[in-house]
């Protein structure tokens, strides 16, 4: 069971999802992961409370970058409320693997760049690292 998770994932690293610029974002936020390099920025175009579209662009392990593909896929055409909601668990689950302490910051990365653009947060709360974006074209 674990290769076709990591056939799954593979797949997401190599051809991801909703990658690259979204002309028009209303809400964009940028981090990394400083203890390996991982990066994503998560653009989302929000109309009536709702992801209309989203857009991401990373570079990184396979882990970020397709947990960040298949996250785009998740919350497209969900409310706001839907995408603040979904928590690290969620996320961790949809990888369908088992993730070590050590990979975890890599597969939530995604979960949290969607989450700053989401509450159009300008830098993460209690993070000195962050160096985030949102509310606004890049």
């Amino acid at each position: 069971m674990d290769d076709m998770y990591r056939d799954y994932i593979l797949d997401h690293y190599k051809n991801p999802r909703n990658s690259g610029d979204l002309p028009g974002a209303t809400n964009t936020y940028h981090d990394t992961n400083p203890l390996c390099g991982d990066e994503i920025t998560m653009a989302l175009l929000i109309e009536d409370d709702k992801v209309k579209d989203v857009r991401f662009k990373g570079r990184g392990c396979a882990i970020s970058q397709a947990s960040a593909s298949i996250l785009t896929e998740e919350i497209k055409g969900k409310s706001l409320d839907e995408v603040k909601a979904i928590d690290r668990q969620h996320v961790l689950e949809n990888l369908g693997i088992p993730i070590s302490p050590a990979r975890t910051k890599c597969a939530l990365l995604g979960l949290k760049t969607v989450k700053g653009a989401a509450w159009g947060l300008s830098e993460w709360p209690g993070d000195a690292n962050t160096a985030g974006i949102a509310s606004g074209k890049e």
